[in-house]
């Protein structure tokens, strides 16, 4: 389904029974709404979900140009509104992770609790210099270049090694983002800082993350800032923790929201 939110048309799906507490999914660069496929299988008999595919990606429009965390954040609430949902709970994961903290930051009205997986405080020069490469990359190679360099960050060896179907379902995601939304968004990623904002956040939140994530440093420093949070360890996951132990990823959210 889309919905005309923020100037552009989103795409969402809804799950669960109408009543149930809302839980809001965001998605990561270059992957889509399904990317949450096992949580909402495992969670639509008490929530009702809403999964949207981030600007740029799946099937919500790509417009050209650079993005910020401010468009993203207020393409959330746009969303909100335009379905008439006043209060969520919002699970995110890397860019809907940082989405999920500036939300936290920006709009703390609208959510009882932000869940926030496999994120960074914030962009340094040498990531700003990997997303310009990977840019380029995808402008001279298209976007099926990107497709094995990326699974290699995202998963541990071990795992790409197993050949397990859903890293098909992933590669078929990083090769059907449309290029100006990959753009866009690495633009949002290239430039961004949530630490002035988190030691004030005053919701529940919690942090998820593998232990074999690049981000993990970046997310133990998140969780000892925002005053109350926890960390939970998906131990020995990449960076797509919630597709790669995906059991353990949903108890640690379904436990924190009915807490």
């Amino acid at each position: 389904m889309k919905t005309k939110a923020n100037g552009i048309n989103i795409n969402y799906q809804i799950d669960g029974p109408e009543g149930a507490p809302w839980i809001i999914f965001s998605n990561s660069l270059m992957t889509n709404l399904t990317m949450w496929d096992d949580q909402v299988a495992d969670l639509k008999g008490e929530f009702r979900i809403l999964r949207y595919d981030q600007r740029g990606h799946g099937g919500t429009d790509a417009p050209a140009g650079k993005y910020t965390f401010d468009i993203l954040v207020n393409d959330v609430i746009a969303l909100m509104d335009a379905l008439s949902i006043r209060r969520a709970n919002f699970v995110g994961l890397s860019m809907g992770g940082m989405t999920a903290l500036f939300l936290a930051q920006r709009h703390a009205d609208r959510f009882d609790h932000i869940v926030s997986c496999d994120c960074g405080p914030a962009a340094t020069p040498q990531s700003a210099q990997q997303w310009r490469e990977r840019i380029v990359l995808g402008a001279e190679k298209g976007m099926a270049a990107l497709v094995e360099p990326t699974v290699g960050r995202w998963f541990p060896a071990d795992f790409v090694a197993s050949k397990a179907p859903v890293l098909d379902k992933i590669r078929d995601m990083i090769r059907t983002t449309p290029y100006d939304g990959f753009v866009g968004c690495a633009y949002a990623l290239s430039d961004y800082d949530l630490k002035p904002g988190l030691a004030g956040i005053k919701i529940p939140v919690l942090c998820i993350c593998g232990t074999k994530d690049a981000t993990y440093p970046g997310m133990q420093a998140i969780a000892a800032t925002v005053p109350g949070s926890a960390l939970v360890d998906i131990e020995g996951a990449g960076h797509i923790s919630n597709v790669e132990q995906p059991d353990k990823f949903t108890k640690a959210i379904r436990g924190f929201i009915k807490s």
